[in-house]
């Protein structure tokens, strides 16, 4: 049986990548697929851990191959989500996780079944209040990040689920709610159960 394509995406500053590993250290029967990037690694980056980090040229090659579900160019650096690694952990019996934008969103959503998640920010305070909280970033790149977040989060009633996140186990119970009410759908159950349905339905 076939597993489900579950895609979260948000704005940076929403909290998807902590929702993201929550969810997985509480679900093990979901994976999260590894995109293929031409960004550099940053110090703590693994290879195959964080990313699968490769070459330009590499990539693009991989795009003329069309081995990517969806790919981007984000700040001059490419990020592609390989079609084989999905559907060898399609399988393997999981589940699987995209971890990306709405643009690779929309270009998955044409290729495959999926179940698409948008996290949002409480307000547009909070958002701000994250970003600044990082530390990292002078002020205008904050601004820049403001922007990019007002243009992503224009595209989340294209979703089919919208989490707001302001409480942060409010929204992963209900980001679980979500994934389990996919593995409850009828066809899945079916499919899964299909031997002890069987057996159930056999005449006296």
């Amino acid at each position: 049986m076939p597993g489900t394509l579950f895609i979260v995406a948000a704005p940076s500053g929403a909290g998807k990548s902590s929702l993201v590993n929550a969810l997985l250290e509480r679900e093990p029967g979901i994976v999260l697929s590894i995109s293929h990037t031409t960004r550099p690694p940053r110090p703590k980056d693994k290879d195959g851990v964080h990313y699968h980090f490769v070459k330009r040229a590499e990539f693009e090659l991989l795009i003329e191959k069309d081995a990517f579900l969806e790919h981007a160019e984000v700040f001059g650096n490419l990020y592609g989500t390989s079609r084989a690694t999905v559907a060898e952990r399609f399988a393997a019996g999981h589940d699987v996780l995209l971890e990306i934008d709405w643009q690779g969103a929309q270009q998955v959503r044409k290729k495959l079944p999926c179940i698409s998640i948008f996290i949002l920010p409480p307000s547009r305070e909070e958002l701000l209040r994250r970003l600044r909280s990082r530390g990292s970033d002078s002020e205008a790149v904050i601004a820049r990040r403001t922007a990019e977040a007002r243009a992503e989060m224009a595209h989340c009633r294209e979703f089919d689920y919208i989490i707001v996140n302001d409480d942060f186990a409010t929204a992963l119970a209900e980001l679980r709610a979500i994934v389990t009410s996919q593995r409850l759908r009828c066809e899945n159950q079916l499919a899964r159960h299909e031997a002890q349905i069987a057996d159930l339905l056999k005449p006296d």
